[in-house]
């Protein structure tokens, strides 16, 4: 594999510089004084930021953008082997790296890279940690995947030696890091274009969890069924969290509030307890708040500090947040798009003041919502009423034959009150034909259908 000497810059192409990971990754070149060249299917608010920072970004896929004068490229997993541009580089022969290995060595630049992972919460996570080092004044350098308002995006660099990143098990790509720090925050089914089954997910983050050194910590939801099967062999220091009793960090009396935000007391198994408010909703951020604490606390930061953070965090993009209210009726965005993630997010939802609750729901990828079919009809009736977009293809082409038609069938069997459209445009003359004062529309899955409750609003 190519490596990467950060003394002596090169010129880097990022086929498909405008995502959310690539993009944080080409700033942390460009401020390393690497010339950085790059394509991306569309302009957007990240690739602007790179075109004034001095990157020089085209808008298609071509072979010619390739040239004998680049040193390395870099390339996402959502880019397929037929791409114009990774053929010409493979044929010219200029080295290349994924996301993930390219990640993996600029870990390496840092005294503690801390790598945030799990099935659910990485974004979330990863922001409160975000919240409590900039709070604590460690000036970390920061890859979320989701902007958060602190810092208005999705990176920062800093000049210390901390650096926190998410770390995605698809396609193992997280086996590519080289963390100090680890988290993990829940490991269930997901990904079955990749995986093969629970155990084999199970198995990638065992190995993720063994990429630490002997001087390393890894943070661990107690939750975890048989967690102890993901750390064994480990030679480091294991801290749990959890809602079970027996977690190092845990907590008790939990309390909801209109909003569905929860205050509970945390307890540490030393015995010493603190009261914390949080102004995000949810049992599933109570659990990401004691992963964020337990993390915080067990690196000698400062315990009020972090609880300071932690109540004074507002979320971060598309995770439960308030896009505005018209008419009365209040419009959520959530990015949930696995069972679980759709099940927390209704939940807390439960607890928010309505008079109906609307879930306007876009499947994400064909392989998902064909795996979880019955799981996501399940979850989804959770809500009154239910409306479903076309399926979000994402990377995939639907060889499978499954359809929004297929998860409104067994919603509708189940009796539910449940509409298909096969427009956004349709979708939103429908809330704005039968949505009362009081009502919660909640816009909900990982693709676009953040437009329609925008769109709604004039946004």
């Amino acid at each position: 594999m190519y490596n990467i000497d950060f003394n002596h810059p090169i010129h880097v192409y990022f086929i498909g510089i405008g995502g959310i990971s690539m993009s944080g990754l080409a700033e942390i070149l460009l401020d390393s004084n690497f010339l950085v060249s790059g394509s991306d299917s569309k302009q957007s608010d990240l690739t602007n930021g790179l075109s004034f920072k001095g990157a020089h970004i085209t808008y298609q896929h071509l072979a010619e953008n390739i040239n004998p004068g680049l040193d390395l490229v870099v390339y996402t997993a959502a880019i397929k082997e037929d791409n114009a541009e990774l053929l010409a580089a493979k044929e010219l022969q200029i080295p290349i790296l994924s996301r993930a290995e390219l990640l993996g060595q600029i870990m390496k630049k840092y005294d503690l890279p801390i790598a945030v992972s799990g099935t659910h919460g990485k974004t979330t996570t990863t922001s409160m940690i975000s919240e409590i080092l900039l709070l604590a004044g460690t000036d970390p350098t920061l890859s979320i995947g989701g902007i958060l308002k602190s810092i208005n995006g999705n990176f920062r660099i800093g000049k210390s030696g901390y650096f926190v990143t998410e770390a995605c098990e698809y396609t193992n790509s997280f086996l590519s890091f080289f963390p100090k720090v680890s988290l993990i925050l829940n490991i269930e089914e997901d990904h079955m274009d990749f995986f093969h089954d629970i155990a084999e997910i199970r198995d990638s983050f065992h190995k993720f969890a063994l990429l630490l050194p002997t001087d390393g910590m890894l943070v661990i939801n107690h939750d975890i069924p048989d967690y102890k099967e993901i750390t064994s062999g480990l030679s480091c220091k294991i801290v749990t969290f959890g809602l079970s009793s027996d977690a190092e960090y845990t907590c008790r009396n939990i309390t909801y509030d209109t909003a569905g935000c929860p205050s509970f007391l945390l307890l540490k198994s030393d015995g010493t307890s603190y009261p914390m408010t949080l102004s995000v909703p949810g049992e599933h951020n109570i659990l990401n708040t004691l992963a964020a604490l337990a993390l915080a606390d067990s690196l000698g930061l400062d315990m009020a500090v972090s609880l300071k953070a932690l109540s004074n965090f507002n979320g971060s993009d598309r995770r439960f947040e308030m896009k505005g209210v018209i008419g009365g009726v209040t419009i959520i965005d959530d990015y949930a798009h696995h069972p679980t993630e759709i099940r927390a997010t209704l939940q807390a939802a439960a607890h928010y003041q309505h008079k109906t609750l609307w879930c306007v729901f876009q499947p994400h990828t064909y392989t998902r919502t064909n795996a979880f079919l019955q799981d996501f009809a399940d979850a989804l009736s959770m809500a009154d009423i239910i409306i479903l977009s076309d399926i979000y293809a994402a990377r995939e082409i639907n060889t499978i034959g499954i359809t929004s038609r297929d998860l409104q069938d067994l919603l509708l069997k189940a009796g539910k009150e449940c509409y298909y459209f096969s427009t956004f445009d349709e979708i939103e003359n429908y809330l704005l034909e039968h949505c009362i004062n009081g009502d919660v529309v909640i816009t909900m899955g990982a693709g676009d259908i953040v437009k329609v409750g925008e769109n709604i609003l004039g946004q």
